[in-house]
């Protein structure tokens, strides 16, 4: 079985390879894909594998935006790190999902219904309705974060995602940076923060850090192809865009 994943985070991507490859040792992971953009220019080049793994929300759009542009009759297996995605139509037109973290006992059980449904699948030769998949998703699918609850002592108060400026993770500990400066911890992780967030107004610069368009004072080119933003407020440490993520952050900027 051809295989292709997508899937924006390098470490998750290779992780899920080597989980299938334990699973089968057949099973061969042809390419991997970061972005919808990436996906779109290869899947056009070349012929439908017999599965696609798709993270949900990537760094330049969703799964989705992939869906009706490309014609995908094969099989999909769609990752994700919050269940309102896993709706009714997931089960439909020979479709699965799988909520993150994947482990191999849940990839185990994705491809023993998958191998149940291949015969049926081939028999009818029948494509998946990704329009009628994509109609329900868009009409169901949870909107985006507009606020978070802080507690401070015995305290709590909401902070509106407009006056979260950005947002990074130390120490395995994710903190809030307001407008004016002010930092709290949050319990999210930048994972999490990537699915709730508009992706309009936010951008994953790197492993660390989210940050919103109104954080950014300004970019300059840095050595080896990543760029160096100075953020509003001022950050304590060095920010960088990884190499990965500097075109798609600058289209990001130019929208």
């Amino acid at each position: 079985m051809d295989i292709v994943i997508i899937e924006d985070e390098v470490l998750a991507a290779n992780k899920l390879e080597k989980m299938i490859i334990r699973y089968n040792a057949d099973y061969r992971v042809i390419q991997k894909l970061g972005s919808v953009e990436a996906a779109n220019e290869w899947l056009s080049e070349h012929d439908i594998p017999d599965l696609l793994f798709m993270d949900i929300q990537l760094s330049d759009g969703t799964s989705f935006d992939l869906l009706k542009t490309v014609d995908i009759s094969c099989p999909v297996i769609f990752t994700t790190a919050y269940d309102h995605f896993a709706l009714d139509a997931f089960q439909l037109h020979s479709v699965d999902y799988l909520l993150k973290p994947v482990s191999q006992e849940k990839l185990a059980k994705a491809f023993q219904k998958l191998e149940e449904m291949q015969q049926q699948f081939q028999v009818e030769q029948a494509a998946p309705k990704w329009e009628k998949v994509i109609k329900t998703l868009e009409t169901q699918q949870q909107a985006y974060k507009s606020r978070f609850l802080i507690k401070t002592g015995t305290r709590y108060f909401p902070i509106s995602t407009e006056h979260s400026y950005y947002f990074f993770s130390s120490q395995r500990i994710t903190f809030l940076m307001t407008e004016e400066g002010k930092k709290y911890t949050i319990n999210y992780t930048l994972d999490e923060l990537a699915q709730l967030l508009d992706p309009a107004d936010f951008f994953r610069i790197n492993r660390k850090m989210i940050v919103h368009i109104n954080s950014i004072q300004m970019v300059h080119k840095h050595f080896n192809g990543r760029l160096k933003v100075d953020l509003i407020p001022e950050s304590s440490e060095e920010v960088m865009v990884s190499s990965r993520r500097v075109a798609d952050f600058q289209a990001w900027l130019d929208r």
